[in-house]
């Protein structure tokens, strides 16, 4: 009996564990390996944030799905991999024998600049450890006057961020005021990604919802974070949204990797190094073609990695993935109101947002729902 590795629960393998689940292969062991047994869906985080959502609304059970498609789940985290030797290494020396892997996780927050701020930094990733933290800095902010919070990143997830945490200090009920919230930008600005329009949007909703800007870098300090022009910006808790970066580990795993460490593969999300190995989401790097680490590759690719874990399985020809000219983005702005871009198409209002809802809830009812 052959065996399959799945590694992580990310949106691609959502799609895998779902399909699994409504065509069961026989003679075929397949593991599952998450670090939790569940899957957060980051699309809602920002809405949860801000109070429209129940944390059970963007939680997907991947026991539930695990269960429905006859897989094991191992409920631990990964600390290497070994290509040449087809092994997957979990903590205290324990390990897994594969013949067919695929990896579907998260990268790491680059906190390499912000590290001297120690506890009052917080990450977005791991998502698990941000959810946790949010609640407590709530707690706290309510306790203590002119609290003070950054968010570093002029990315979507810095300014989603930073416009859910002022929405929610905006409407918390506390005896202070509602604090203060800065973004820290680079000098290229903010939104690089999306187009000139998006952007004068997103500055005036930046501005009427009271968030200063900074377009500098930023160091961390035992005090706030220190700007590129000499200016201390004092925070009692600082959020990075910073860039991303691959897990140590994988620098050991025989994988051929790209020069930032992500695991090269090709149109088919197929490891160049090692033909029985498949990756995709954040942790992948596509070398036939520029794709950005978006969630909705990701959630685009995932039919078509099923579709090649079988052809491997059934000698098949493999099938390629072809990211779409243009994706959908749509951008939650604090209250019930969402910037939507489609290539240089935009349109915002709380129209967007409730689409945006809609298209949310959807997502996650997929993988909750009954099969």
């Amino acid at each position: 009996m052959k065996c399959l590795v799945l590694v992580g629960g990310g949106h691609a393998h959502l799609s895998v564990l779902r399909s699994l689940a409504r065509k069961k292969l026989s003679k075929l062991e397949i593991i599952l390996i998450s670090p939790n047994s569940y899957q957060n869906y980051s699309g809602m985080v920002p809405g949860w944030m801000a109070g429209h959502y129940s944390k059970l609304q963007f939680q997907i059970n991947l026991q539930t799905l695990a269960q429905r498609a006859n897989i094991r789940l191992i409920v631990n985290r990964v600390t290497g991999i070994n290509a040449d030797k087809c092994l997957v290494y979990l903590p205290e020396n324990n390990q897994i024998k594969y013949d067919l892997l695929s990896v579907d996780i998260g990268c790491e927050t680059d906190l390499s600049k912000l590290g001297a701020l120690q506890d009052r930094l917080l990450p977005i990733r791991p998502l698990d450890s941000f959810i946790k933290n949010w609640s407590q800095i709530l707690s706290k902010k309510q306790n203590k006057s002119d609290y003070r919070l950054v968010v570093v990143g002029g990315g979507a997830a810095g300014v989603e961020l930073a416009l859910a945490a002022r929405y929610s200090f905006e409407y918390s009920n506390n005896k202070y005021d509602s604090g203060h919230v800065d973004l820290v930008a680079s000098e290229s600005g903010l939104l690089t990604e999306f187009s000139p329009k998006i952007q004068r949007y997103i500055k005036k909703i930046l501005f009427e919802a009271g968030i200063t800007v900074h377009y500098l870098k930023a160091t961390g300090t035992e005090e706030g974070l220190m700007l590129s022009n000499g200016k201390l910006l004092t925070a009692d808790c600082v959020i990075a949204a910073t860039g991303t970066r691959a897990p140590h580990w994988l620098q050991e795993s025989k994988l051929m990797l790209d020069k930032n460490g992500y695991i090269t593969v090709d149109g088919c999300h197929r490891s160049q190094s090692h033909p029985n190995v498949f990756a995709t989401g954040d942790i992948s790097s596509r070398q036939d073609s520029a794709i950005s680490r978006s969630g909705v590759h990701a959630v685009h690719a995932g039919p078509i990695l099923f579709s090649n874990l079988l052809a491997i399985l059934n000698g098949e020809q493999l099938t390629t993935y072809h990211p779409r000219k243009y994706s959908l983005y749509i951008l939650a702005c604090g209250p019930r109101y969402a910037i939507a871009s489609w290539g240089k198409w935009s349109i915002q209002g709380q129209l967007v947002w409730y689409l945006k809802d809609w298209i949310d809830q959807h997502f996650v009812k997929k993988f909750t729902a009954s099969i």
